[in-house]
C-alpha cells in the first residue's frame, strides 16, 4: 500500500496541478492500494477547511489510524533523531511510524524530512520525475 503525504495529497486534489496529475497516474499505474493517516487527515481537512475548499475526494480515502503502536515507535523516532542531531518534525515521525508499522511505501514530495527515518524501515515510494510534470 501507499502511503499519500499530505504534500502529495495536496497536489493531487489540486484540480490544476501538473504534479499532481502526475503522481495520481503513477500511483493508479503501480496497481498498489492508496491510503493516508489520520495524521494527514488533520493536516488536509484544515486546509481545505480554511479556503473552503471540496472535501468530498479527501473523504474516500482510505484512512490509516495512529495506533498504540505507531505512537510508540514515532517517540522512539523522535527522540533518536533529535539526540543524533538530525531532529525531525513531531507529525513527520508520526507519520513516519504509522508507514512503518503498516508496511507501507511513503510518497512525500519531502523525502528530506524523513530521510532521517528510513534507518528505522521507512521506504519510499518515488515516481520518476521528469521536467514536463514538474510543477503547476
Amino acid at each position: 500500500m501507499i502511503l499519500l503525504d499530505s504534500d502529495a495529497l495536496v497536489e493531487i486534489l489540486e484540480k490544476r496541478s501538473k504534479t499532481g496529475e502526475y503522481l495520481y497516474s503513477t500511483v493508479i499505474a503501480s496497481g498498489e492500494a492508496i491510503g493516508t493517516t489520520s495524521i494527514n487527515l488533520h493536516e488536509i481537512m484544515y486546509g481545505l477547511k480554511k479556503y473552503g475548499k471540496s472535501i468530498k475526494e479527501l473523504l474516500q480515502l482510505p484512512i490509516i489510524d495512529y495506533s498504540r503502536e505507531a505512537a510508540l515507535l514515532s517517540a522512539e523516532i523522535e527522540y533518536e533523531s533529535e539526540k543524533g542531531g538530525t531532529p525531525v518534525r513531531r507529525t513527520d515521525s508520526m507519520i513516519a511510524a504509522v508507514a512503518i508499522k503498516e508496511s507501507m511505501q511513503l510518497l512525500t514530495l519531502n523525502t528530506k524530512h524523513f530521510e532521517p527515518i528510513a534507518r528505522k524501515g521507512l521506504k519510499f515510494f518515488k515516481p520518476q520525475y521528469s521536467p514536463e510534470n514538474r510543477g503547476r
